[in-house]
């Protein structure tokens, strides 16, 4: 080495000997590394892919599968409106009740996700995703195929809960007023009202069902929390809102008419809207913008 050279080694400094991970932070071994990595959330295009894996998987099922698995959901979703409506019985006037007793409303879900059945406003976002990564024919009829059986199985089986708690004489005039009151609330709101808070309801699902897949041990946590939300602010959901409602018409509360025209269908559209058009729409377009 030449004097020259000698120099040029000795007057380095210490940036000029780091390699460019030890420049931007700590200088760490193979093993923290790989633990920093562990440790990292999910890209968005993982979850992208998760999700839209096991929405192929639901588009493959068979119609028998979908509709049984609907059918236990649309019981299952009863619970939300039982469990809310054994709160506010009990708890009466207690100051905060409604904040108390709207911790019912996530356990219908509790059950629904957790047991894997099949509830069609989880279908908005889950199904979709494989029709807006590769759009055709056949995932269109595919998509409107497992609407239908899950819708169908689904309000089935809320209208059995709510007749069957109304009919098996299981509670007091306490307990029967407060699900009445319930589905009295929800039919307080005008079919405007019904589309724009479904609206909420459905972006709150997408969004849920898109935070599942990262929140491992918080599953549950994502699940109460985000479903509670809808309860807080009193936003529409077609199966939840089903149940509440025919239990108010078995009752003699509102006819079959009222329950269709003026709940049911705005609440649909609006679950959809949020769900699909909405959440589902710009996070595939998240996704595709990354890749661009």
């Amino acid at each position: 080495m030449n004097d020259d050279q000698h120099r040029l080694a000795t007057d380095a400094t210490p940036d000029d000997h780091q390699t460019a991970d030890e420049k931007d932070g700590f200088s760490l071994s193979t093993e923290e590394k790989h633990d920093v990595e562990e440790k990292q959330p999910p890209r968005a295009a993982v979850l992208h892919e998760t999700i839209r894996l096991q929405g192929e998987e639901e588009l493959g099922r068979s119609i028998p599968a979908l509709g049984w698995s609907a059918l236990a959901a649309g019981l299952s979703m009863g619970f939300s409106m039982l469990a809310r409506g054994l709160l506010h019985r009990w708890l009466g006037e207690v100051p905060g009740a409604f904040l108390i007793e709207s911790l019912g409303y996530p356990f219908g879900f509790l059950v629904v996700i957790l047991a894997r059945q099949q509830l069609f406003t989880e279908n908005t976002m889950t199904a979709v995703l494989p029709l807006m990564t590769h759009p055709d024919l056949a995932k269109l009829g595919s998509l409107l195929r497992l609407w239908s059986v899950v819708f169908v199985g689904n309000l089935i089986g809320a209208a059995l809960f709510a007749y069957g708690i109304l009919h098996m004489q299981l509670f007091d005039q306490a307990t029967h007023e407060a699900l009445v009151g319930i589905g009295t609330e929800v039919m307080g709101n005008s079919p405007w009202q019904m589309f724009t808070k479904g609206i909420l309801a459905g972006w709150l699902i997408a969004t849920m069902v898109w935070l599942v897949p990262a929140a491992e041990q918080a599953r549950i946590t994502v699940i109460v929390l985000t479903t509670y939300l809808i309860a807080l602010g009193g936003f529409t959901h077609i199966i939840v809102g089903s149940v509440e409602v025919l239990y108010l018409v078995f009752s003699g509360g509102a006819g079959l008419g009222d329950y269709a025209a003026h709940f049911g269908l705005p609440t649909l559209l609006g679950n959809i809207v949020g769900g699909s058009c909405i959440f589902a729409l710009i996070s595939h377009a998240q996704v595709r913008g990354d890749e661009a």
